[in-house]
Protein backbone atom coordinates (compact mmCIF):
# COMPACT_ATOMS: atom_id res chain seq x y z
CA UNK A 1 0.00 0.00 0.00
CA UNK A 2 1.42 3.41 -0.94
CA UNK A 3 1.02 6.60 1.08
CA UNK A 4 -1.85 7.86 -1.10
CA UNK A 5 -4.08 4.83 -0.54
CA UNK A 6 -6.91 5.22 1.95
CA UNK A 7 -6.53 3.20 5.12
CA UNK A 8 -8.09 -0.24 5.12
CA UNK A 9 -11.47 -0.52 6.80
CA UNK A 10 -11.00 -2.51 9.98
CA UNK A 11 -12.83 -5.82 10.12
CA UNK A 12 -13.85 -7.94 13.05
CA UNK A 13 -12.56 -11.23 11.76
CA UNK A 14 -13.74 -13.35 8.90
CA UNK A 15 -16.92 -14.60 10.55
CA UNK A 16 -20.12 -12.80 9.53
CA UNK A 17 -21.58 -10.60 12.22
CA UNK A 18 -24.51 -12.04 14.10
CA UNK A 19 -27.83 -10.30 13.49
CA UNK A 20 -29.16 -8.10 16.23
CA UNK A 21 -31.68 -9.80 18.46
CA UNK A 22 -35.27 -8.93 17.53
CA UNK A 23 -35.75 -7.42 20.98
CA UNK A 24 -32.94 -4.93 20.25
CA UNK A 25 -34.42 -4.01 16.88
CA UNK A 26 -37.81 -3.40 18.51
CA UNK A 27 -36.23 -1.43 21.36
CA UNK A 28 -34.53 0.91 18.89
CA UNK A 29 -37.68 1.21 16.78
CA UNK A 30 -39.76 2.08 19.84
CA UNK A 31 -37.31 4.25 21.82
CA UNK A 32 -34.97 5.98 19.39
CA UNK A 33 -35.96 9.63 19.15
CA UNK A 34 -33.80 10.13 16.05
CA UNK A 35 -35.47 7.26 14.18
CA UNK A 36 -38.93 8.44 15.23
CA UNK A 37 -38.18 11.98 14.03
CA UNK A 38 -36.80 10.67 10.72
CA UNK A 39 -39.83 8.45 10.13
CA UNK A 40 -42.26 11.25 10.98
CA UNK A 41 -40.36 13.73 8.80
CA UNK A 42 -40.39 11.33 5.84
CA UNK A 43 -44.13 10.70 6.19
CA UNK A 44 -44.90 14.40 6.46
CA UNK A 45 -42.60 15.21 3.54
CA UNK A 46 -44.36 12.62 1.34
CA UNK A 47 -47.73 14.03 2.36
CA UNK A 48 -46.75 17.59 1.46
CA UNK A 49 -44.97 16.40 -1.70
CA UNK A 50 -48.32 14.96 -2.85
CA UNK A 51 -50.05 18.22 -1.91
CA UNK A 52 -47.68 20.39 -3.95
CA UNK A 53 -47.34 17.98 -6.91
CA UNK A 54 -50.10 19.71 -8.94
CA UNK A 55 -48.03 22.91 -8.71
CA UNK A 56 -44.91 21.11 -9.88
CA UNK A 57 -43.22 21.62 -6.50
CA UNK A 58 -41.86 19.37 -3.80
CA UNK A 59 -42.17 20.12 -0.10
CA UNK A 60 -38.44 20.95 -0.02
CA UNK A 61 -38.81 23.40 -2.90
CA UNK A 62 -41.79 25.01 -1.17
CA UNK A 63 -39.70 25.48 1.99
CA UNK A 64 -36.87 26.99 -0.05
CA UNK A 65 -39.22 29.43 -1.78
CA UNK A 66 -40.75 30.42 1.57
CA UNK A 67 -37.26 31.02 3.00
CA UNK A 68 -36.53 33.42 0.14
CA UNK A 69 -39.91 35.15 0.21
CA UNK A 70 -39.10 37.72 2.88
CA UNK A 71 -36.57 39.51 0.73
CA UNK A 72 -33.60 37.74 2.34
CA UNK A 73 -30.88 37.14 -0.25
CA UNK A 74 -28.59 34.56 1.36
CA UNK A 75 -25.62 32.79 -0.10
CA UNK A 76 -26.46 29.21 -1.04
CA UNK A 77 -24.56 27.91 2.01
CA UNK A 78 -26.50 30.23 4.33
CA UNK A 79 -29.75 29.02 2.80
CA UNK A 80 -28.68 25.40 3.32
CA UNK A 81 -27.88 26.13 6.98
CA UNK A 82 -31.21 27.90 7.50
CA UNK A 83 -33.13 24.95 6.02
CA UNK A 84 -30.89 22.33 7.71
CA UNK A 85 -30.32 20.83 4.26
CA UNK A 86 -27.22 19.51 2.56
CA UNK A 87 -25.68 22.27 0.41
CA UNK A 88 -25.67 20.03 -2.68
CA UNK A 89 -29.40 19.41 -2.23
CA UNK A 90 -30.04 23.16 -1.99
CA UNK A 91 -27.93 23.77 -5.09
CA UNK A 92 -29.89 21.13 -7.02
CA UNK A 93 -33.22 22.54 -5.81
CA UNK A 94 -32.24 26.07 -6.78
CA UNK A 95 -31.20 24.80 -10.22
CA UNK A 96 -34.60 23.12 -10.69
CA UNK A 97 -36.46 26.20 -9.43
CA UNK A 98 -34.38 28.36 -11.77
CA UNK A 99 -35.37 26.20 -14.74
CA UNK A 100 -38.99 26.62 -13.65
CA UNK A 101 -38.56 30.39 -13.56
CA UNK A 102 -39.26 30.64 -9.81
CA UNK A 103 -35.76 31.70 -8.71
CA UNK A 104 -32.91 33.62 -10.26
CA UNK A 105 -29.28 33.80 -9.16
CA UNK A 106 -27.86 37.25 -8.61
CA UNK A 107 -24.19 38.15 -8.30
CA UNK A 108 -23.19 39.49 -4.92
CA UNK A 109 -22.54 43.23 -4.97
CA UNK A 110 -19.29 42.83 -3.02
CA UNK A 111 -18.00 39.55 -4.51
CA UNK A 112 -19.05 38.70 -8.06
CA UNK A 113 -18.05 35.05 -7.50
CA UNK A 114 -20.84 34.68 -4.93
CA UNK A 115 -24.31 33.88 -6.24
CA UNK A 116 -27.44 34.65 -4.25
CA UNK A 117 -30.85 33.14 -5.03
CA UNK A 118 -33.78 35.52 -5.31
CA UNK A 119 -37.48 34.90 -5.93
CA UNK A 120 -38.87 35.93 -9.29
CA UNK A 121 -42.40 37.19 -9.89
CA UNK A 122 -43.31 33.62 -10.87
CA UNK A 123 -41.85 32.38 -7.56
CA UNK A 124 -43.96 34.84 -5.61
CA UNK A 125 -47.03 33.85 -7.66
CA UNK A 126 -46.57 30.12 -7.03
CA UNK A 127 -46.29 30.85 -3.30
CA UNK A 128 -49.61 32.71 -3.48
CA UNK A 129 -51.13 29.42 -4.67
CA UNK A 130 -49.12 27.13 -2.40
CA UNK A 131 -49.48 28.88 0.97
CA UNK A 132 -53.30 28.44 1.22
CA UNK A 133 -52.85 24.78 0.27
CA UNK A 134 -50.18 24.43 2.97
CA UNK A 135 -52.41 26.11 5.57
CA UNK A 136 -55.35 23.81 4.81
CA UNK A 137 -53.21 20.67 4.87
CA UNK A 138 -51.45 21.80 8.03
CA UNK A 139 -54.83 22.29 9.71
CA UNK A 140 -55.73 18.70 8.74
CA UNK A 141 -52.44 17.42 10.19
CA UNK A 142 -53.06 19.39 13.40
CA UNK A 143 -56.58 17.96 13.68
CA UNK A 144 -55.29 14.42 13.14
CA UNK A 145 -52.60 14.89 15.80
CA UNK A 146 -55.11 16.43 18.21
CA UNK A 147 -57.44 13.46 17.67
CA UNK A 148 -54.60 10.96 18.09
CA UNK A 149 -52.69 12.57 20.96
CA UNK A 150 -54.93 15.22 22.41
CA UNK A 151 -54.39 18.91 21.76
CA UNK A 152 -51.96 19.46 24.63
CA UNK A 153 -49.77 16.47 23.75
CA UNK A 154 -49.73 17.51 20.09
CA UNK A 155 -48.55 21.00 21.09
CA UNK A 156 -45.89 19.42 23.35
CA UNK A 157 -44.68 17.24 20.47
CA UNK A 158 -44.47 20.26 18.17
CA UNK A 159 -42.58 22.20 20.85
CA UNK A 160 -40.14 19.29 21.27
CA UNK A 161 -39.46 19.11 17.53
CA UNK A 162 -38.86 22.87 17.33
CA UNK A 163 -36.43 22.62 20.26
CA UNK A 164 -34.48 19.89 18.48
CA UNK A 165 -34.34 21.81 15.20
Amino acid sequence: MDDTSPPAIPTHGDAPAAPLPVATVLEIRDRCLCLAAQRAARRLARRFDRLFAPLGLTNGQFSLLVALSGGWKPRLGELADFLAMDPTTVTASVKTLRRGGFVELMSDTEDARVRRPKLTDAGRAILQEAVPMWRAEHARVDAELDAELGAEAARDAARLLRALA
